[in-house]
């Protein structure tokens, strides 16, 4: 089975000059945890996640290693507040892991599973933005042909 079998077709994606606030609230409205980056061709530019929205609540390794990890929670509140109005490509991760639609199915997980991925972006040979797999994608597929062949 093919990526393009169980691929999720046409995503929810935002461009690079999205502000994070509208990129927070279709996460949470939609429960998407990362949201392809498609410039205005729909090249796949990058990559936006719940973490990387989060980053800036959690202690760093230093804070940490100083003993400061129980910081004040509403400074860290107020540091997800600031960062909403700045734009996706200040936060994205840039030229993101993807897999190609002709790929094998088992192929692409396992290149997901060795990034510690649940979604990957599908491209085409332009580096067009054309679906996302998901960990939910292939295990729907496995178990619907399994349990196909038990009827």
């Amino acid at each position: 089975m093919l990526v393009s079998d169980i691929m999720t077709r046409s995503p929810r994606t935002v461009a690079p000059d999205t502000k994070l606030q509208e990129v927070a609230s279709i996460m949470c409205l939609y429960r998407i945890p990362a949201l392809p980056v498609v410039d205005a061709d729909g090249k796949l530019v990058g990559n936006i996640s719940e973490m990387d929205l989060l980053r800036n609540l959690l202690p760093t390794m230093e804070d940490i290693m100083a003993g400061e990890a129980a910081l004040e929670i509403d400074r860290m509140q107020a540091n997800y507040s600031e960062s909403m109005p700045k734009r996706v490509e200040e936060l994205m991760v840039k030229n993101p892991v993807s897999v190609t639609p002709e790929m094998h199915v088992l192929k692409a997980t396992a290149k997901m599973t060795s990034h510690r991925f649940r979604r990957i972006p599908v491209t085409d040979d332009a580096g067009k933005l054309i679906g996302v797999m998901s960990l939910g994608d292939v295990h729907k597929c496995i178990f619907h042909s399994q349990v196909s062949s038990l009827v």
